[in-house]
């Protein structure tokens, strides 16, 4: 392969963009992370619509910085808390069908989270799963391409990239 697929989306969102195309909404996200026994654990939420496996990710607030809104989504919707990096590790992009029924393009930029706190209840418990995979099972987990390089890549060089 000569392009990754996040360097391929990349790409394809340049030349969109050159020939006039709307820019992408961009959405954050959570990667929650933890060590057990020497291996990075990612844990995966499911979606509330499909329950297929996702990140917490969603729509930036007010004046949040990107990573605080990534953190804010991790609460809502997986009950968690801990070290969230500032810095992205990457994004991906993918189709969101918005409740007017339009669709819009989206770019997820990731932000780490050291998983600190979990907390039995949360506002989205009744609606959503969460759960520990090795950071290779949870790779092949997730629908988007892109999104899967980068949760394989961060559980290969998390000692570079944790928060």
């Amino acid at each position: 392969m000569l392009f990754s697929h996040s360097t391929r989306n990349r790409l394809a969102e340049q030349v969109r963009r050159l020939f006039g195309g709307m820019p992408s909404r961009v959405q954050v996200a959570a990667l929650p992370w933890r060590e057990r026994a020497g291996q990075i654990e990612i844990m995966l939420i499911t979606s509330r619509d499909t329950g297929r496996w996702v990140l917490p990710k969603g729509w930036p607030e007010g004046r949040e910085e990107l990573f605080e809104s990534a953190a804010r989504e991790a609460a809502e919707e997986a009950g968690i808390s801990g070290v969230m990096s500032r810095v992205s590790k990457g994004s991906y992009f993918y189709g969101k069908v918005l409740s007017s029924g339009m669709a819009r393009r989206c770019e997820v930029r990731v932000f780490p989270m050291e998983v600190r706190e979990t907390a039995a209840d949360w506002p989205e418990s009744h609606e959503r799963r969460r759960e520990w995979f090795s950071a290779a099972r949870a790779a092949t987990l997730v629908r988007e391409p892109d999104l899967g390089e980068i949760i394989a890549d961060f559980g290969q060089r998390r000692h570079k990239n944790a928060a």
